[in-house]
């Protein structure tokens, strides 16, 4: 290489800084950035063998991060201690090291092998706000030439250039680190809000319903929920996307009966500008939303028939057309339903699509009401308070002759009522105690008929004890005539034992303790 003048050796810096910027500037990913500089300070700085080592927060040491001239293949990881070799120097001072011949200082170590022992060598630290966080070397291309402390000069300014944007790295990576720890924090919260602890239960019926939702998890089946109001279908429509393979996907959920269907094809499909009024801009409807994640449509039986078969060409063929567009969308969406109506008899009416009720049953899912799982009342009501007592920043309790109180209902509007009737408890309650004069319950009304929802047809109710012990009216309380006397007949011929009783009556021994309770029916020590 000819001899360089100083004023072209400046040209040279001038120009190899313009292109160190534009690297540094290019790209967020540290280590691709890093390797940039190095090619950028060989070839128009003359700077070859360039490194880049960062120093560990934890152990202290520094840890070879960048080499130009060698892939990450060919060298193991190389760590240098605070007064180790040259580098080792840098950490212990944070002094730039400048050799004019590299194989006159005895205390380099070439650990790396990369380095020509017949050149100099310039050794800078890299520091952000004062503190060291890494090393810059390299090797000017010729022998020293007389303008080595020119050198020295232009490579601390790369490491001073280099360490803002480690500063950068480090906050970025520091940010990123944080958001993925909140990022586990809300699944985790989610999960735990939104699976099987939320779903509360432990009758028969219920058993049912948490084996299928396990079952069908697990796959991508469609899925529809059937039930009446307040039977908790969207709970475990939550639940089944939080414990499915699509649980990092996006869950979208709109109630089909809140839109006229005008808009609920756009809502559903979206559309392009222009496509009708007030279309400023092209807009992502709830399946595209979903791509890759689940889809869950309330009152799926409220559409109408025209748009059933919209709905269906979704289902059938996973594409879709936007509103006043022409280009075909493919999604990938795992679709729940649910709706409290008799689908089977719209069918039959002609007011639900045949096919389209077949491909949404591909899964049923039948929640029992309320009255149908009465042993699982108690465990609901402390469920229920358990959140109260959040919400008000108290406790809550129901007394036993709340807990009567609440048996005697059968409960038309299933959860949702009893939800109800307890925060309207828990307000009048100045103490924290619900007692029985706190529970106030609406005018019974006949329990709604489930039709041909229903998985299981409806449980006699049975009239449970007045306050003073007596049997409460049967018109008034609904139970089945006689229930009181069968319970105790069984009971005295299983010599009063309770489970041998509940065989006899073809109950388990849950629903039978049950039934002692709220019939008033005192238990015979033998």
């Amino acid at each position: 290489m000819s001899v360089i003048r100083p004023s072209a050796l400046l040209h040279i810096h001038y120009e190899t800084l313009f292109r160190v910027s534009q690297a540094l500037s290019r790209s967020l990913d540290f280590h691709q950035t890093l390797r940039e500089v190095l090619r950028s300070l060989e070839i128009s700085g003359h700077l070859s063998r360039g490194m880049v080592g960062v120093v560990d927060p934890e152990a202290g040491d520094l840890m070879v991060h960048a080499v130009h001239g060698l892939d990450s293949e060919d060298y193991q990881p190389v760590r240098y201690q605070p007064g180790e070799g040259l580098i080792g120097m840098i950490l212990e001072g944070g002094r730039t090291v400048a050799i004019a011949r590299l194989d006159d200082e005895p205390r380099f170590l070439n650990r790396l092998g990369l380095y020509d022992k017949d050149l100099p060598f310039i050794a800078a630290p890299i520091k952000v706000g004062g503190a060291l966080q890494g090393v810059l070397t390299v090797q000017p291309d010729a022998p020293d030439d007389g303008l080595l402390e020119e050198r020295v000069r232009f490579v601390e300014m790369v490491a001073n250039l280099i360490g803002q944007n480690v500063r950068l790295s480090l906050d970025v990576g520091l940010e990123r680190k944080a958001l993925a720890e909140e990022r586990d924090t809300l699944r985790r919260t989610v999960r735990q809000r939104h699976g099987f602890d939320n779903l509360v239960g432990h009758s028969a019926p219920m058993r049912r319903v948490f084996d299928q939702i396990r079952m069908v998890a697990k796959w991508s089946t469609t899925v529809l929920i059937r039930g009446e109001t307040g039977t908790g279908k969207e709970l475990i429509a939550n639940a089944i996307h939080y414990n499915s393979p699509r649980v990092r996907g996006p869950y979208v959920r709109l109630n089909c009966a809140s839109l006229p269907e005008n808009l609920l094809e756009s809502e559903l499909f979206g559309h392009e500008k222009g496509a009708f009024t007030g279309a400023v801009s092209a807009r992502k409807g709830r399946f595209e939303m979903a791509d890759g994640g689940t889809l869950f449509l309330d009152e799926i039986g409220e559409i109408s028939p025209a748009f059933q078969a919209k709905l269906l060409r979704v289902l059938q063929e996973g594409e879709l057309e936007r509103v006043g567009g022409s280009r075909t969308v493919k999604v990938d969406v795992r679709l729940i339903a649910a709706t409290h109506r008799d689908l089977e008899s719209a069918v039959e009416h002609g007011e639900f699509r045949e096919d389209l009720y077949y491909r949404l049953n591909v899964m049923p899912i039948l929640p029992p009401p309320l009255r149908e799982r009465m042993e699982d009342l108690p465990e609901i009501a402390r469920h229920l308070l358990e959140r109260l007592s959040g919400i008000q920043s108290r406790s809550l309790q129901l007394t036993a002759a709340a807990q009567c109180r609440l048996a005697q209902h059968h409960w038309p509007g299933n959860v949702r009522e009893l939800e109800n009737c307890l925060e309207r408890a828990a307000v009048m309650s100045t103490n924290g105690e619900i007692d029985a004069d706190l529970i106030h319950i609406d005018k019974p009304r006949a329990a709604p008929r489930r039709g041909a929802s229903a998985a299981v047809p409806p449980a006699p109710t049975f009239r449970a004890g007045t306050d003073d012990g007596s049997a409460a009216d049967e018109s008034e309380s609904g139970a089945e005539p006689g229930e009181r006397e069968r319970v105790i007949a069984a009971l005295e011929q299983a010599g009063w034992v309770q489970a041998r009783a509940a065989r006899l009556l073809g109950m388990t021994p849950r629903q039978i303790a049950y039934r002692i309770q709220t019939l008033n029916i005192e238990v015979k020590q033998i």
